[in-house]
């Protein structure tokens, strides 16, 4: 008995110590809950377009933040079926649970920790992950605080937004979008499990690095849900049946990557570190049809051109080991080192021949190529290719896969192209895609690329014309220069198809973008003139020439620029300033800032006479409907399209720059490094089917839009002319009367 007594006093006098040293040295140093009372989660910036289409999220951890009545049931009874099944009904410390645990352990069934969802929330919100005593006698006393300062659903809400889930993903919410590209309203009981099953391990239960993993313990965590009758057998056998797939990033709405770019910019040097972790949304003014739209058009078109410029050759070669394993391993490291671009994939290529091509690509798939597939790249299968260019065991192709999952061979173009649609009224961006690849390269060809117009420059030449006398119907003489001056000229430009139609009207000729009759023009007027006129249309004068050389585009715009100054015709008069975010808000909805929609047609921003927009319109009409834009009339059918194409010398730069209804736009394409795009390569064969596959969309369900002509124009004399240039007055003709003499 004394020995009884003796130990008993003993645990008594431990016991006491434990208690003092918890309530005495621990507890007055546990930090304050004010991280789970007052909940502030570090959500990630996100970008929208105008209908909420997603386009960009920045942030170190990816997380949406879903209060506990949005979360779905299924999701919540998973949770507590494998985490913790009596969490409403203990204290916080579940005893009984704790021992079942133990049992569970000793017979060999299914193990549940003994931590509970509030013991989880302490250790993760105050708490590092040490295994020692001081830390476990910390983390009761902070659960018995949590679960007296918060009610279950709030404990709950807290865990489900707060848990790590791989890929620096916290919260289900976040996993849901991360994993699957889904919310968690879209998330079947199947996906449901499978992210309820990472928690207890998010490296070895991660879905994207080790889908087997994850896919077993999705299978205990459905046997547990069945277990305690929170599902049916059938709904077991559905579940555990699914295919899911994996994405294993985000995948946003709409491809967008240089607007979300331009708003990351501005939103950070805004407010700073704080963008990144306060959940501020961004509203822009994108529309996500026109964006989609103009990202296809841009890819389809750059990748066409590429196409009709032959095969480059495999982007590099690598020696493929005998060993398996190591074979396996030399793939992974190359394909590291050329990532996807969209649907263009990187391959190995394993097996060849002339008939056929296999390829390993990076998800470990094997690509096949036969038949039509192996067209493009039919000269890197003969045998005496170069060794540059032919395709052999080891080398690294591009492939695409069609629609019907037939595979060919591709490549990664060299050449860029951009495109930027505005509306013509308020300058609200529509779409803007400023390159081919965002993660290849990140400068933004729309806002940042100076390049030179070309032709697109000669409606601004033609405006400043309409102010000095000329009309549509004057007459110009389309000769060459040297030929009618009859000496060697130090500049002597030429049109781009050598041909020369003698007299020729004003409409005509900028139909048929006649170099020589702009320069004309440009002479008659002169170049002062015409180079103050440009600054009403947005352009920098000084990056202007002011010679004859400025009516055949040697200056430099960027497509952002060229798309404002042709929106001066489109809207009858009146300059504008592209801008992009509408507004800004904070986690809780409340406005940070907003743009309001800049107000229509007011005098003060009206830079040329309405007559001069109305007989400029009239005159772009006519490319589209006769010239060298045609095609986009006939291919869109519509009778509203006005705009004008560009192409500089040698082809460096394709332009098309144009509008209708209340959409201006302009598609580009060129190298960064200026070079000839081809020999027979024009803007209508390069920019044009950019503008007009990226229009159809803008301009889907809108009625052809009419003009009225205003007071001051009249067409008595068969085409537009101010009424003050009527009865003889104005340029009639120019240059006709020098005599053709052969150049010397």
């Amino acid at each position: 008995m004394k020995w009884i007594a003796a130990i008993v006093a003993s645990l008594g006098i431990i016991a006491a110590g434990v208690l003092a040293y918890v309530f005495l040295v621990l507890a007055p140093n546990l930090p304050p809950l004010d991280a789970v009372t007052d909940y502030r989660p570090k959500i990630p910036l996100r970008i929208y377009t105008a209908d909420n289409a997603l386009i960009g999220e920045f942030g170190e951890e990816h997380r949406e933040f879903v209060p506990i009545k949005e979360i779905p049931e299924k999701l919540k009874t998973a949770l507590l079926s494998t985490e913790d099944a009596r969490f409403y009904e203990h204290s916080g410390i579940d005893f009984i649970g704790a021992g079942r645990a133990v049992l569970a352990d000793l017979r060999g069934g299914f193990h549940q920790g003994a931590s509970t969802i509030t013991m989880q929330v302490a250790r993760n919100f105050f708490l590092s992950q040490e295994k020692t005593v001081n830390r476990k006698l910390k983390e009761l006393l902070l659960t018995t605080r949590i679960e007296a300062a918060l009610s279950k659903d709030q404990i709950l809400e807290l865990y489900m937004n707060q848990i790590y889930l791989g890929q620096r993903t916290h919260g289900f919410a976040g996993a849901a979008r991360t994993y699957f590209n889904k919310s968690l309203n879209e998330l079947s009981l199947a996906e449901s499990a499978m992210l309820v099953g990472i928690p207890k391990n998010p490296v070895r239960h991660n879905p994207v690095s080790n889908f087997q993993k994850a896919k077993q313990r999705q299978e205990v965590v459905l046997k547990l849900m069945l277990n305690r009758g929170a599902i049916t057998e059938a709904q077991y056998d559905q579940a555990i049946h699914e295919r899911i797939t994996v994405t294993g990033k985000q995948i946003y709405d709409t491809h967008a990557d240089y607007v979300a770019e331009m708003v990351r910019q501005k939103i950070v040097d805004e407010y700073k570190e704080q963008a990144y972790t306060s959940g501020i949304k961004v509203y822009t003014t994108l529309l996500k049809a026109d964006q989609e739209a103009a990202y296809e058009a841009v890819r389809n078109n750059v990748m066409a051109y590429d196409q009709r410029h032959g095969y480059r050759g495999p982007e590099a070669f690598i020696q493929l080991p005998a060993d398996e394993d190591e074979r396996d391993d030399a793939i992974d490291e190359v394909l590291r080192k050329h990532p996807s671009s969209d649907k263009l994939q990187a391959a190995v290529v394993t097996e060849v021949s002339s008939k056929i091509i296999k390829a390993e690509l990076a998800n470990g798939d094997t690509a096949v190529v036969d038949g039509d597939g192996l067209k493009f790249a039919a000269n890197a299968l003969q045998a005496k290719a170069k060794s540059s260019l032919k395709i052999v065991p080891g080398a690294v192709i591009r492939v695409i896969q069609d629609t019907k999952k037939r595979w060919s061979i591709s490549q990664l173009p060299e050449v860029e192209g951009a495109y930027v649609a505005l509306n013509a009224e308020t300058g609200a961006y529509r779409a803007l895609i400023g390159g081919f690849d965002f993660n290849r390269k990140k400068f933004n060809h729309v806002t940042s690329a100076w390049r030179q117009p070309g032709s697109s420059i000669k409606p601004f030449i033609y405006s400043a014309a309409l102010e000095k006398g000329f009309s549509p119907a004057t007459l110009i003489n389309d000769v060459q220069l040297s030929a009618t001056t009859g000496t060697l000229l130090r500049w002597d430009p030429r049109n781009d198809d050598g041909k020369y139609d003698g007299p020729i009207s004003m409409r005509t000729a900028l139909a048929q973008s006649k170099n020589v009759v702009s320069v004309r023009i440009l002479k008659a007027i002169g170049v002062d003139t015409a180079h103050n006129w440009l600054p009403r249309f947005g352009f920098n004068k000084e990056k202007h020439p002011d010679d004859l050389t400025m009516a055949l585009g040697t200056g430099a715009v960027t497509p952002a620029q060229l798309a404002a100054g042709y929106a001066v015709f489109a809207n009858g008069g009146y300059q504008i300033t592209p801008w992009l975010i509408s507004k800004v808000v904070d986690a809780k909805g409340k406005v940070l800032s907003e743009n309001k929609v800049p107000a229509i047609a007011q005098e003060d921003a009206r830079v040329i006479d309405g007559r001069n927009a109305f007989v400029m319109h009239s005159l772009l009409s006519e490319v589209t409907r006769s010239g060298t834009g045609a095609s986009a009339s006939a291919r869109l059918g519509r009778h509203d399209l006005a705009g004008k194409t560009g192409t500089t010398s040698d082809a460096v730069d394709g332009w098309f720059a144009g509008y209708a209804a209340n959409v201006v736009a302009v598609a580009w394409m060129g190298y960064d490094d200026p070079k000839s795009l081809g020999g027979r390569e024009f803007g209508s064969t390069l920019a044009l089917p950019i503008w007009i596959d990226s229009m159809r969309a803008s301009l889907a369900g809108k009625a052809e839009s009419q003009r009225s002509a205003p007071d001051g124009v009249s067409n008595a004399e068969g085409d537009w002319m101010y009424v003050e240039f009527l009865n003889g007055g104005g340029v009639k003709t120019l240059d006709m009367d020098e005599a053709v003499s052969p150049p010397p």
